[in-house]
């Protein structure tokens, strides 16, 4: 027994209810046909000319069914005659390398056969201009080259500030087609400038760049595509800030103010730009955004595959486990941290060697003068939310509110003979 098991090895844990949580669900069945039907009623495609080269964005978050919609917009150019390819615009990501943000499509499925056009990949880019405080304004070299630009994003409250334009298209034209150099130019002044240098850098790219066609994704709860929106490029700076309020109303959340421990079994890079959505969480790695629960101690126990290492969010986290530390890559972690220029998201929390452990560890610091009444919650990430553990403590606000029901329990947590948890069903 080594000092952690004396230390932590006593704490009690909580009996716990598997509960469903319900959202509003609009959703889009066939994505192809929706997408399809929409682009061409808008005819924003009807000016590429035969033999055009058409650019098209593709970024490094988890987009819902961002592979199918990919390949239907190429398809959608090559019947117009232009020559599709896809570029991928997500700054930093990928650990800054041409390569390796490859590496980060393929993980989502956007393979060359798959979406049938080639993945121009660089992290060259060109200078355009200059805004009012003389920042540079960059672009992808394969972009600026091409004859036109298909941009293409899902429009959703950004994790670490506010503004008009938070994650959406506008973003994608300053940060996803600017490269690391973009991204390192629009994060200079901090998370404070940000919503007002992503607005003036992409509305002087608008106005520079061959953007034909842009489109924007809405999501619902359950991390499925709800809406569909074309649009030119002058209409994203009318139509996205709309369209992010409806963003916000669809996001899911955890139906409880307070908490004492919130356990998150999984982050990573394939579910938001922080590895756990800070306006789920309610914890936030700048001051220049708010909301969300009251948390004491948050554990994290892994990290997705698709991260390929890349651990950012960590830092907001109080314990987690030898499992996620061993697969963490500074390499592919800290690129985004000095583009961004913020350290709070990669700090390393304290580290233990079990997942019970990690939970003990949080439980016993807490400040909770009683164990057995900890208002404690279990869930697999922060997107997918529909099933989730909660403790008996809270048994009757999950009783009393029409949105949560419980499947199963109360059961004692059950862990393998390493002290991690078993799977979150």
């Amino acid at each position: 027994m080594d000092i952690f098991d004396k230390l932590l090895g006593d704490v009690e844990l909580p009996k716990v209810y598997k509960v469903r949580q319900t959202f509003d669900r609009p959703k889009i069945d066939d994505i192809e046909f929706e997408l399809r039907k929409r682009v061409m009623d808008f005819g924003g495609l009807n000016d590429i000319k035969e033999g055009q080269s058409i650019a098209i964005t593709a970024g490094s978050r988890g987009v819902a069914n961002i592979a199918i919609i990919i390949k239907a917009i190429v398809a959608l150019v090559k019947e117009k005659g232009g020559v599709p390819f896809v570029v991928p615009a997500m700054g930093s990501h990928g650990g800054a390398n041409a390569s390796g943000q490859i590496m980060v499509l393929e993980s989502m499925g956007i393979t060359e056969e798959y979406i049938d056009a080639p993945i121009n990949s660089s992290m060259e880019v060109v200078e355009i201009g200059r805004t009012e405080k003389n920042l540079p304004i960059y672009i992808d070299q394969y972009a600026h080259n091409a004859d036109g630009i298909i941009v293409v994003n899902r429009i959703k409250p950004h994790v670490a500030f506010r503004g008009k334009f938070e994650s959406g298209l506008a973003k994608m034209v300053t940060i996803g087609l600017g490269k690391q150099k973009g991204a390192e130019m629009c994060h200079r002044m901090g998370f404070g400038k940000m919503a007002e240098n992503i607005e003036e850098i992409s509305k002087k790219i608008v106005e520079s760049e061959n953007i034909v066609l842009a489109i924007g994704l809405l999501e619902n709860a359950y991390d499925e595509t709800c809406e569909i929106i074309p649009m030119s490029k002058e209409d994203i700076f009318t139509l996205e800030p709309g369209l992010l309020e409806k963003a916000k109303a669809n996001l899911p959340k955890i139906f409880f103010d307070k908490l004492d421990i919130l356990v998150i079994d999984e982050i990573g890079k394939n579910i938001t730009g922080t590895g756990m959505d800070t306006n789920i969480i309610g914890r936030y790695h700048t001051p220049y955004a708010s909301g969300g629960p009251d948390i004491t101690k948050i554990v994290v126990l892994d990290l997705t595959e698709e991260s390929h290492g890349n651990a950012n969010g960590i830092g907001l986290a109080d314990f987690t486990t030898n499992r996620l530390f061993n697969k963490m890559k500074f390499d592919q972690t800290y690129p985004n941290s000095i583009t961004s220029t913020v350290q709070a998201s990669i700090k390393i929390p304290m580290v233990l060697k079990s997942d019970k452990l990690s939970i003990q560890g949080a439980i016993k610091t807490s400040n909770i003068e009683d164990f057995s009444k900890v208002r404690f919650v279990r869930i697999k990430n922060t997107l997918d939310l529909e099933y989730i553990y909660v403790s008996d403590s809270l048994y009757e606000e999950v009783v009393n509110n029409p949105y949560l029901e419980i499947i199963e329990g109360p059961n004692n947590i059950h862990f393998d003979q390493e002290g991690n948890l078993l799977g979150l069903e």
